[in-house]
């Protein structure tokens, strides 16, 4: 008997919740969820929790206690299962060789490995595939792989601090303490989501960040650093080696042990280069926490996908101007300690939802 539609709604979320725990530590693979279910019962689920681990639907059945079972259930997949072998074989063929008589998918795949041959497989095999249940949701989670596999660039985050006045730093670039410490936290678990963490050469000199994850569990991104003529010293902590970092520049340097580096041509706008780059690195998303200058850049040429607002309560009286860029696209706003979330999105820019 065919599940009730509110069934597939709970069912697909929990699928998509189970997705959402692979963040960070999934990448560059999509975030997957996959539940079974028989006779209105959940009996299996997973997700796709490390990059060339097993899938969420290899998970999701290793989990089912009496096998035989799936021959009379139901399955639910945040994303279509793949039809190719990568670093693991095909997931549409484990479906099929259990068995396994219905399967609903949240959302395609883009990838041209797989684009619909998931869903070909499986409807062959006889298999009944219902397909779009809860889309809109399964894209926003997976916003960075559809970004990449549409646009052919990162998703990009602009994220910065500002105070209630409206300003980033002190005079002179001064360094100064605008969140309090749950926004600080928020922006280590950011940090571990995305792939990459991007800032210019006035940040990096005159904050002298680790660009690492410390409040949060999660890896740390690829270090990204705009330094045009190579003049930052050689003694910051964005050179010590510690995590993989890139460094884009119009100058010759030759890589070593985990420092890369990149030139970039003069002639040819910056970010463009740079976005082609690490699409080429597979580099599925980056969180730019630079200043001023690397901001107002990206938000002119409207080179962005989300921006993530933390506003302070405190003023400074003066200082570096943040950026004002009359946003519309309001998706989130809520309250970390004393301080406010405002999260937009550039509905222009976005996959199709």
């Amino acid at each position: 008997m065919p599940a009730s539609p509110d069934f597939d709604l709970l069912m697909m979320r929990r699928a998509l919740d189970l997705a959402g725990l692979g963040t960070g530590y999934a990448r560059p693979n999509p975030l997957v969820g996959c539940v079974i279910t028989h006779e209105g019962r959940i009996i299996g689920e997973g997700w796709h929790r490390q990059y060339g681990g097993p899938h969420a639907e290899v998970n999701a059945v290793a989990a089912v206690s009496d096998p035989t079972l799936l021959r009379q259930s139901r399955a639910y997949v945040t994303l279509e299962p793949c039809a190719h072998h990568g670093k693991t074989p095909p997931c549409a063929d484990l479906l099929i060789a259990h068995g396994i008589p219905e399967v609903v998918v949240c959302n395609l795949d883009p990838n041209p490995l797989v684009a619909g041959r998931g869903l070909e497989k499986l409807r062959a095999a006889g298999i009944q595939v219902e397909t779009g249940v809860l889309e809109a949701e399964g894209r926003w989670l997976n916003r960075r792989f559809f970004t990449f596999q549409e646009k052919k660039r990162p998703y990009v985050v602009l994220k910065w601090a500002e105070t209630a006045d409206g300003y980033l730093a002190g005079p002179y670039f001064q360094p100064v303490a605008i969140s309090g410490e749950l926004a600080r936290v928020a922006v280590h678990r950011w940090r571990s989501e995305e792939h990459g963490i991007l800032i210019g050469t006035r940040t990096a000199l005159h904050d002298n960040p680790h660009l690492n994850v410390r409040e949060w569990p999660g890896p740390d991104p690829i270090r990204l650093v705009i330094d045009k003529n190579l003049s930052l010293p050689p003694t910051h902590h964005l050179f010590d080696g510690r995590q993989p970092t890139v460094v884009f520049t119009y100058r010759e340097r030759a890589t070593k042990d985990n420092l890369g580096f990149v030139r970039l041509s003069e002639a040819e706008d910056l970010f463009p280069q740079i976005f082609h780059n690490l699409y080429q690195r597979n580099v599925q998303s980056v969180l730019v926490e630079g200043g001023p200058t690397v901001l107002n850049s990206l938000l002119k040429d409207g080179l962005w996908d989300e921006i993530r607002i933390l506003r302070s309560p405190r003023r400074l009286g003066g200082g570096v101007a943040a950026p004002s860029p009359g946003l519309c696209g309001l998706r989130q706003h809520t309250r970390l300690g004393d301080d406010e979330l405002f999260v937009y999105v550039n509905d222009r820019e976005q996959p199709n939802r």
